[in-house]
C-alpha cells in the first residue's frame, strides 16, 4: 500500500455521545448525505472530507455501539460491517472518536478493533472539557500500548482538526504501517483454541480473533450461509461453547489490561469537588424537580412554536396570495393557468407555510440533545416508562416523534426487550409529530383566540401544547393495554446509559441536523403534495359532464333569483361545481359516515387525501377552496374561516367542528410511509394493520364524543 489510494473509505467508530457525528460533520461540512444501508432501515451518513492538498476521501458514520457484542440492531449492523472485509462498507482506515473524559469505557472497543486488524487513528475527544477540569492527559502512553497514532482534538471548538487530516492523508500516500497495530491485545483462552481451529478450517478464516467474532454471532452475520450457520452451530456445541460466559471473561480480562493505562493518560484530581455536571444533574434530574423542569422546558418549546414563527409565517402565505394572483395576472384564461395557481401554487403554499414552524421545532430538539439533555429524560423516566411496558429508551422515541414518527420507530432498536421494542413502536405515531402542526396551525385559530394570558403565555400556543399532551396521554394508555395484550415473550430490559458532561451545542451541528430535517421534509412532503394538488385540481375542476352542466344551470339561477353580487356569485358557482365534481362524488360517498362528527363532504376528501401524509391535510383545503374562488389573495385560513354550511347557514369551521378535527388529527393514523416503516421494522403486515385500525378506532370515537358533547 505505499501508493496513493483512491476512493479511500474512512468509517467513524466509537460509543454513543463520544462526539462522533459532530466530528463526521465538522469533517464534511456540507458535503454528506443520509440513506439507510442496503436492506436494512439503519441509518447512514456518508460524506466527503476535503484533505489537505484538495483530494477528496469518503468518510462513513456508523451508528455508535459499545463493544463488538452487539445488543441492538443498529449494534449489530456495526460488527457486521467491521467483519465482512468483501463487504462493502468495510473501511479502509478507521477514526476511532472516544471521550477524552470517560476514556477507560472507550477503550473496550477501541481494543477488539485493534484485534480486528484494520488500520486505525485514535482520536482522544473533548480536550477542551479535560483541560477545564485542570485534568492532564500524556497520549503518549495510550499509543504505545495500542500501537496506533492517537491524537486529541476539541469537536466543539475544531481544535486539531487540520492534523487529523494530515493523518488521514498520511495513510492515504504512505499506506498502513503505522497505522496497524502489530498487536494482539487479547489473547483467546487455549480452551477456545480447539473452537477457533475448527471455525477457521470449516469456513477458511485466516483471522484467529475474527473468527472468534463469527463464533459469537453467528445467529445473525447476513455473509454466511444457512449451512455455514448450522456448521459452526455445530462445531460451538461439541466445544461446549458458552457465549455469554465467554464475552464476560474477555470484557473483564480486556478492563484489567487497559485500566491501569487509562489510568497513566489521564490524571485526574484526587478528591476533587463535585463538577458542575454532578450539580446540574442534582436538580434536572431530582425525583421531583425532575419532571417538573421537562415539562417546562417541553412548554417554552410549544410556545416558541408559535410565538418566533408567527412573522415568518405571515411572509410566506403573503407571498403564496400575491403569487397567485400575479400569475393569474399575467397568464391567459385556461385550464393550465388554473392548474399553476388552483392546483400547485395554492397547494405548496399551504404546507410551505408552516416551515418556520418545524424548523423551530427541529432546532430546539437537536440543541436538547446537543447539551446532553435527553439522556437525562431517557434516565428520569425509566421508572415510569416500565410501569407502561416500555423502557427508559422509549421517551426517545416519544420524544422524537415530536418531530417524526418514521425516525422515531427506527429509533427503537436501541430496545433489546422485542416487548418494549414492539410497543413503543405501536404507540409512538400517537405522539404529534411536525406533519400535525400544519393542522393544528389552521384549527386552533377557530377554536382558541390569539390572547395572551399573564402577559406571557400565548393561548393558542398552550392549546398546541394541550394537544400534545393529548397525544401523550393516548400513548401511555395505549401502551398500557398492549403492556397485558401482546402475546409476546415478556423479555423486559434493563436500562444501561451514559449520562455524558453537559457542554455548550455544537451549533454547526444543530444547523446541520435542521437543515437535514427540514430539506428532507419539503422534498418528500413536496413531492407527495404537488402529485395531490394536481390530482386534486382535476378531481375538484371535473366531474360527470351533466351532473357539472346541471350544477351550473341550478347555481344561474340561484345567483339571479337571490341578486348576489358578482363575487358572491362566482364563489357560489364554484362551491356547486366542486359540489358536483368527482372530488365531490367521493366526499358524499363518505358523508354519512363522518358527518356524526361534525365533518362535511369537502372535509371528507381532506381526510382521504391526508392518509397520504397529515400534511396534506392544508394542502388539499387550499386545493378545494381556491378552485374558481373569486378571491386569489385570500389566504387558506381566511376561505376555511369564510365557509358556511347552505343547509345550517352556519360556518362550517365552528368551535364544535374544529376541535373534533383536531381531536381525529391527535389520534388517527395518517401516514402510509410511518406504516410502510412499522411493516419493515416488524417483519410483518400484522402490526401495521392493528396500528392502523387501533388507531383509528381512538380518533372516529374521540372525535364522536367531543362533537356530540359540544354541538
Amino acid at each position: 500500500m505505499g501508493e496513493l489510494q483512491e476512493n479511500l473509505k474512512v468509517a467513524l467508530v466509537g460509543n454513543p455521545n463520544s462526539g462522533k457525528s459532530s466530528l463526521f460533520n465538522i469533517l464534511t461540512g456540507l458535503r454528506q448525505s443520509v440513506s439507510n444501508f442496503p436492506g436494512v432501515t439503519v441509518d447512514k451518513k456518508v460524506g466527503s472530507a476535503i484533505l489537505s492538498d484538495k483530494s477528496k476521501v469518503t468518510l462513513i458514520d456508523l451508528p455508535g455501539l459499545y463493544s463488538l457484542h452487539p445488543n441492538s440492531r443498529d449494534e449489530k449492523l456495526v460488527v457486521n460491517i467491521l467483519t465482512d472485509q468483501k463487504g462493502e462498507y468495510f473501511p479502509d482506515l478507521v477514526i476511532y472518536v472516544a471521550d477524552a473524559t470517560n476514556l477507560e469505557r472507550h477503550l473496550l472497543l477501541a481494543t477488539q478493533i485493534v484485534d480486528l486488524k484494520i488500520p486505525m487513528i485514535f482520536v482522544l475527544n473533548m480536550i477542551d472539557i479535560l483541560e477545564e477540569k485542570n485534568q492532564k492527559i500524556e497520549p503518549e502512553y495510550l499509543s504505545k500500548y495500542l500501537d496506533v497514532p492517537v491524537i486529541q482534538i476539541s469537536g466543539r471548538k475544531s481544535k486539531n482538526i487540520d492534523t487529523l487530516k494530515s493523518l488521514i492523508k498520511d495513510y492515504q500516500t504512505k499506506g498502513s504501517a503505522d497505522f496497524l497495530s502489530s498487536k494482539q491485545l487479547y489473547a483467546i483462552p487455549k480452551t477456545l483454541e480447539g473452537l477457533t481451529f475448527d471455525i477457521a478450517q470449516n469456513l477458511n478464516v485466516k483471522n484467529p480473533y475474527l473468527s472468534k467474532i463469527f463464533s459469537h454471532h453467528f445467529d445473525w452475520l447476513n455473509h454466511f450461509s444457512e449451512d455455514e450457520k448450522e456448521k459452526i452451530n455445530s462445531i460451538a456445541t461439541k466445544h461446549e461453547f458458552d457465549n455469554i460466559k465467554n464475552q464476560l471473561d474477555e470484557t473483564m480480562s480486556r478492563y484489567n489490561e487497559f485500566g491501569p493505562i487509562a489510568r497513566k493518560v489521564v490524571t485526574r484530581e484526587t478528591n476533587a469537588p463535585s463538577t458542575i455536571t454532578d450539580k446540574i444533574d442534582s436538580i434536572i434530574t431530582h425525583r421531583i424537580l425532575g419532571p417538573i423542569l421537562f415539562f417546562a422546558i417541553m412548554l417554552f418549546v410549544f410556545q416558541a412554536i408559535y410565538s418566533w414563527s408567527e412573522a415568518p409565517m405571515d411572509w410566506i402565505e403573503q407571498f403564496f396570495a400575491f403569487s397567485g394572483n400575479a400569475v393569474r395576472n399575467i397568464m391567459p384564461e385556461g385550464w393550465y393557468t388554473d392548474l399553476i395557481v388552483d392546483g400547485i401554487i395554492a397547494g405548496l403554499g399551504g404546507i410551505l407555510i408552516f416551515i418556520p414552524q418545524i424548523t423551530i421545532l427541529f432546532l430546539l430538539i437537536s440543541i436538547l440533545e446537543e447539551t446532553g439533555y435527553m439522556s437525562r429524560a431517557v434516565f428520569m423516566f425509566d421508572g415510569l416508562m416500565q410501569k407502561f411496558g416500555l423502557n427508559g429508551r422509549s421517551i426517545v422515541s416519544l420524544v422524537s416523534s415530536g418531530a417524526c414518527a418514521i425516525p422515531a420507530i427506527m429509533a427503537t432498536r436501541t430496545i433489546s426487550s422485542w416487548k418494549e421494542r414492539l410497543n413503543t413502536i405501536l404507540v409512538s405515531p400517537l405522539i404529534s409529530c411536525s406533519a400535525r402542526i400544519p393542522v393544528y396551525a389552521v384549527l386552533i385559530a377557530f377554536v382558541v383566540p390569539k390572547d395572551q394570558t399573564f402577559g406571557i403565555f400565548n393561548l393558542q400556543g398552550l392549546a398546541f401544547m394541550g394537544l400534545y399532551l393529548l397525544g401523550i396521554a393516548g400513548a401511555l394508555a395505549a401502551a398500557l393495554v398492549f403492556k397485558y395484550a401482546l402475546k409476546v415473550e415478556n423479555d423486559n430490559s434493563y436500562l444501561m446509559i451514559e449520562l455524558p458532561q453537559y457542554k455548550p451545542p455544537i451549533w454547526k451541528n444543530a444547523i446541520l441536523n435542521v437543515k437535514e430535517k427540514v430539506t428532507t421534509f419539503i422534498v418528500e412532503a413536496g413531492k407527495v403534495i404537488l402529485v395531490i394538488s394536481i390530482l386534486l385540481w382535476f378531481l375538484a375542476s371535473y366531474g360527470p359532464s351533466s351532473a357539472m352542466k346541471q350544477a351550473e344551470l341550478s347555481a344561474i339561477e340561484h345567483i339571479e333569483t337571490n341578486n348576489l353580487t358578482e363575487i358572491e356569485g362566482e364563489n357560489y358557482l364554484a362551491g356547486k361545481k366542486i359540489e358536483a365534481s368527482f372530488a365531490g362524488h367521493l366526499g358524499k360517498f363518505i358523508e354519512p359516515a363522518i358527518k356524526p362528527l361534525g365533518f362535511d363532504w369537502k372535509i371528507g376528501i381532506a381526510l382521504i387525501t391526508s392518509f397520504a401524509a397529515r400534511e396534506v391535510f392544508v394542502g388539499t383545503m387550499a386545493t378545494i377552496y381556491s378552485v374558481g374562488s373569486a378571491d386569489d389573495e385570500a389566504t387558506v385560513s381566511a376561505r376555511m374561516a369564510a365557509e358556511i354550511n347552505p343547509q345550517t347557514g352556519e360556518k362550517v369551521y365552528n368551535p364544535a367542528t374544529s376541535l373534533s378535527l383536531l381531536i381525529f388529527y391527535v389520534f388517527a393514523m395518517q401516514c402510509m410511509s410511518t406504516l410502510a416503516v412499522v411493516r419493515r421494522e416488524t417483519n410483518s403486515w400484522k402490526w401495521p394493520a392493528i396500528q392502523f385500525f387501533f388507531m383509528g378506532a381512538m380518533a372516529y370515537f374521540g372525535s364522536l364524543i367531543t362533537y356530540q358533547l359540544l354541538s
